[in-house]
């Protein structure tokens, strides 16, 4: 399937089933979920898609512009304190930011989704995504104290303030941390350029019958992999860069991993095999290999690399160019 026919595909699936998750799509395509990301990412920077802010596990939501109201259903996904705050707002569909508890300030200005802020002479309000800012009327969300009904035994026990023990909490931290409450510094998250991938987590089928794989070491393995993923797709930008540059164009994708690229590509009306490896040195069996590809597919080829080949390498491209044949003496 062409690089266009998969993009369109993409968005048909996209007007069929909503924001979705690159998984979902994935498994509509047929395809691995790397490729998937590269086509998103394509029709991500073409502003033919959207991207959420939102994470769900590790990934980002797709969508089309105009399938806003359709996150809604991923909100069950957002962290505990994150929820309540979009909750409150969805009830009350405005909220007055200086008089929200401050976990809740924290919390909204994290689900950008969902919270969109707006002001009102010099005073920061919040509206609910789905609300317009024209039903807005007077200020709303201003904290209230419950009523509480105390039995006999409760009464000589003080009563907690709701929000005081993080109140003391966040004003024992530093002042760069409370920044988080300066309306002037305070800014929403820009989403990533390309996409994110699903969450991977150490697999303990791996480990043998009774090993337990302690928390600090998880935590570095789903690292390491994540970096690895976001490096491997910021090869294929940096590829797709240096195409667009020349004013090569990309018509499909033959296969992506983490060590080399290989795409058909367009040159001045010509089709031709380009096969890009991740890594500042190729060697001969480099060479062997994009030959033996682009022989398989009967196209010309080229080979891209982070750096310069081996000057023997060089060497004995240059010797060969001219070489018709070698032949055995009897």
């Amino acid at each position: 399937m062409a690089t266009t026919d998969t993009k369109d595909e993409i968005i048909l699936i996209l007007k069929r089933t909503g924001p979705s998750l690159p998984v979902h799509i994935a498994k509509e395509l047929e395809l691995s979920i790397l490729f998937t990301s590269a086509y998103l990412s394509e029709l991500l920077s073409e502003k033919r898609i959207k991207i959420s802010y939102m994470r769900v596990g590790s990934s980002p939501v797709y969508f089309i512009p105009g399938q806003e109201p359709g996150l809604e259903k991923y909100s069950q996904h957002l962290k505990s304190k994150e929820k309540e705050a979009f909750m409150i707002l969805k009830q009350k569909k405005f909220l007055k930011d200086d008089v929200q508890l401050p976990a809740i300030r924290v919390a909204i200005r994290a689900i950008n989704d969902f919270a969109i802020p707006f002001k009102q002479g010099e005073e920061l309000f919040w509206r609910f995504f789905t609300v317009s800012e024209s039903e807005f009327k007077e200020p709303t969300g201003r904290r209230a104290k419950p009523e509480m009904k105390l039995s006999t035994s409760e009464q000589s026990e003080p009563v907690r303030e709701e929000g005081q023990g993080i109140q003391q909490e966040i004003e024992e931290k530093s002042d760069d941390t409370l920044n988080i409450f300066d309306e002037k510094t305070e800014e929403p998250k820009k989403p990533l350029h390309h996409p994110a991938y699903p969450k991977e987590e150490q697999d303990p089928k791996t480990y043998p019958k009774g090993h337990k794989l302690k928390e600090g070491a998880k935590k570095k393995v789903v690292k390491k992999k994540a970096a690895r993923k976001k490096q491997d797709n910021k090869f294929f930008i940096k590829v797709k860069e240096f195409l667009t540059d020349k004013d090569i164009e990309i018509s499909d994708i033959e296969g992506f991993s983490k060590s080399d690229l290989t795409l058909r590509v367009n040159i001045q009306g010509e089709e031709k095999l380009l096969i890009a490896y991740n890594k500042k040195r190729i060697i001969e069996t480099d060479i062997t290999k994009a030959h033996k590809k682009a022989s398989e597919l009967n196209l010309p080829y080229i080979v891209l690399s982070l750096g310069e080949p081996l000057k023997k390498l060089s060497n004995l491209i240059e010797a060969v160019q001219n070489l018709e044949g070698i032949e055995k003496i009897e």
